[in-house]
């Protein structure tokens, strides 16, 4: 079996060399296909959750796991937004993957920078900070969050991590240890917690696939955090939705993911 990251940008010339001869299948819906991933490294096509979808299948690409250069990255997508001057502002800190990096779009783009451009006109005592990266795991969330707390001192801390993990069939007691360690150092620093999940195809098997959205649902159940169980929910059955890569969701498809997590964000930023 073969993994990828959500990313892929540093294994494009290897998946473009290969478009020709995998076979690519996801979201089995009438009038196209969609499957989804974040990260570099090797691919694993992502089917249909299982809630929403029976049939799935796998595909491959060539190019071997590799660490996504996340420098040119965080520096765009870590700029907060400030708050009018001359009052303190709260931030909200945004630590995620690619999806909430906003890959292969320009830095207003994202759903967070929308985000960002709604908190600004409604919550003007409110910053963002985007600190997510490109090919993030749960593993460097927690290595990265007590040095963006120190910085940053948010109000509140929206996570959204844990794909790339799946995709590389990672144990799940180490995401979930991982994830909770970023919860715990949220709460520990006084923030509130918005908790992200995302969902993994039945390929990697029942057990799996369900203790993967189980983590998240019994994270957040333990820790009282708010949650959104999968991100991708507004989007996920529609292929047209996705970037050429079928793997990122393409500019005119952020406003949805933006009112998506705002139905959870929106009231903690009273």
């Amino acid at each position: 079996m073969i993994f990828k990251n959500l990313d892929g940008r540093a294994e494009r010339g290897a998946a473009d060399r290969n478009e020709n001869t995998r076979t690519r299948t996801g979201y089995a819906v009438p009038g196209g296909r969609v499957q989804w991933a974040i990260g570099t490294g090797r691919r694993l096509g992502m089917g249909a959750v299982a809630a929403l979808i029976a049939a799935v299948s796998l595909f491959s690409a060539a190019a071997p796991l590799s660490a996504q250069p996340a420098t040119a990255v965080k520096a765009a997508a870590a700029a907060p937004v400030a708050a009018p001057a001359g009052k303190a502002a709260r931030t909200v800190l945004f630590m995620g993957d690619s999806l909430s990096a906003g890959y292969g779009l320009a830095a207003s783009q994202g759903w967070v920078s929308l985000t960002a451009e709604r908190i600004a006109k409604t919550q003007p005592g409110w910053r963002v900070v985007n600190a997510s990266i490109s090919g993030e795991t749960t593993a460097g969330g927690a290595s990265r969050i007590a040095g963006e707390l120190q910085r940053n001192r948010p109000a509140v801390v929206v996570i959204e991590l844990g794909a790339n993990d799946g995709l590389r069939g990672l144990q799940l007691a180490q995401s979930r240890a991982n994830l909770q360690r970023m919860i715990q150092a949220a709460q520990a620093a006084k923030a509130q917690v918005l908790l992200i999940g995302m969902r993994m195809p039945p390929n990697l098997g029942k057990e799996y696939t369900d203790g993967f959205e189980r983590n998240y649902r019994e994270l957040s159940q333990q820790y009282r955090t708010q949650l959104l169980p999968f991100l991708l929910e507004p989007i996920a059955l529609d292929r047209n939705a996705f970037q050429a890569d079928n793997l990122h969701p393409i500019a005119s498809a952020q406003p949805k993911l933006r009112d998506h997590v705002w139905s959870k964000l929106g009231p903690m930023l009273k």
